[in-house]
């Protein structure tokens, strides 16, 4: 991957302060206004949908529209994302999803009973995120020293939280005072602050880059390759996408809300947002003690945790007890999510970052979005509570089969062994 202007060089930078590093602060307040805007759409959309059609399978097509462009663009944008400077596509792909939330508010202001435009945008935001996520994930080890790079990933993690939290809040009430309009208004705002931060991130970790595969497909497919022969990284990453996908319940969240738990979008922004609590509370205390020992072992068990937890929120007509449910889950998938990116990154040569991490946006994108599909599916089928019921069942069992197929992940103790 070529550098771009901003690339310094990495030796003779002295291992500064995680908080002190050159840009680091920059890259996360610029990260933190981009969810923050992800976040506010993502509530506001699936109400408006679902607010116009009152039906559970319109959930899982917003779901749809989101995930089948990014299965289609992930492999060839991980290599353009090894083969091109980071920084300028990140830039290009949150320019993209500025350009979705200004018309997704042109669409609010028009005020009519058709959800197929709102598809169509969020099929585009798809395709942006398809490079938005393998670039983010790849950009932050040129921007710390691999010495912190555990460190930076919790707190990077446990940052975006707040946006996770208040977002999905904020949503809510800007859908109660002001629609859809003041809603995509604010995120057009929060996307336009996070690029003119991103300016201010130089990069400067960046290795020699290396001859890469003479065709387009064999480019593509390193990133499978390279996965499908490291067990730890192959395992942690499965392990998730069928957690997940079996066990989520966000798509579930707008029926729960005003069907089972009787609240309007203010409990359904809490709602999510206690999802985010839990994984900023946990997020903060790895960021100060980490994981020192039996990396493999607690990260099944907290997989096994998010499934109990989503079991809990199925049963519950309680909202506080739904509550408690979400905060649980969402600090056992902190765990997962920590786990996981670590090993990944730690383990993967950074010339290949870009599409090993295609691969693992892949799973992730295929886990919540056809998460949200199979969840808005089964409740369209079966009734609501038997679709997170299920789910909750679903994750439980594939945790003991993962625990048999990945002895080599169960047996991780420290996150050097990745190396």
């Amino acid at each position: 991957m070529p550098p771009d202007n901003d690339t310094l060089a990495a030796t003779d930078a002295p291992l500064l302060p995680i908080h002190r590093q050159p840009g680091f602060l920059s890259f996360l307040l610029s990260r933190l206004a981009a969810v923050f805007a992800m976040q506010i759409q993502a509530i506001v959309v699936a109400w408006q949908v679902y607010d116009i059609t009152r039906d559970a399978m319109s959930l899982a097509y917003v779901g749809l529209a989101q995930f089948l462009p990014m299965v289609i663009l992930l492999l060839p944008a991980g290599d353009v994302v090894d083969r091109f400077p980071r920084k300028r596509i990140l830039q290009l792909s949150w320019a993209v999803q500025a350009f979705c939330s200004a018309l997704l508010l042109l669409l609010a202001q028009a005020n009519h009973g058709s959800v197929i435009e709102f598809y169509a945008v969020l099929a585009l935001f798809g395709c942006a995120r398809a490079f938005t996520g393998p670039t983010l994930q790849s950009l932050l080890p040129n921007i710390v020293p691999r010495a912190q790079l555990a460190q930076a990933i919790a707190l990077n993690s446990s940052i975006m939280k707040v946006a996770v939290i208040s977002g999905p809040l904020l949503g809510g009430v800007l859908y109660s005072v002001g629609g859809g309009s003041l809603a995509y208004a604010v995120c057009l705002g929060c996307f336009i602050v996070a690029l003119s931060l991103l300016v201010l991130v130089p990069v400067r970790y960046v290795e020699k880059a290396k001859v890469l595969e003479s065709t387009a497909w064999k480019r593509f497919s390193a990133g499978i390759r390279y996965i499908r022969y490291q067990p730890i990284i192959l395992g942690a990453i499965s392990l998730d996408l069928f957690a997940v996908l079996l066990g989520g319940v966000v798509a579930l969240l707008p029926i729960y809300a005003q069907e089972v738990l009787h609240v309007g979008p203010e409990g359904l922004g809490a709602l999510r947002s206690a999802i985010a609590v839990g994984a900023l509370l946990m997020g903060l205390y790895l960021g100060v003690r980490g994981i020192k020992r039996r990396a493999g072992h607690v990260m099944f068990i907290a997989v096994a945790v998010f499934g109990l937890a989503n079991l809990v929120f199925a049963f519950s007509t309680l909202f506080w007890v739904s509550m408690i449910a979400m905060l649980v889950a969402g600090a056992a998938d902190m765990i997962s999510v920590y786990v996981r990116t670590t090993v990944i990154q730690l383990a993967t040569p950074d010339e290949m970052r870009g599409r090993v991490n295609a691969v693992n946006m892949l799973f992730i994108g295929s886990s919540n979005e056809l998460g949200e599909f199979r969840a808005g599916s089964m409740a369209a089928g079966f009734g609501v509570v038997p679709a997170a019921v299920i789910g909750g069942v679903g994750t439980l069992a594939v945790v003991g089969l993962w625990m048999r197929l990945f002895p080599t992940l169960r047996r991780v103790d420290r996150f050097d062994d990745a190396r």
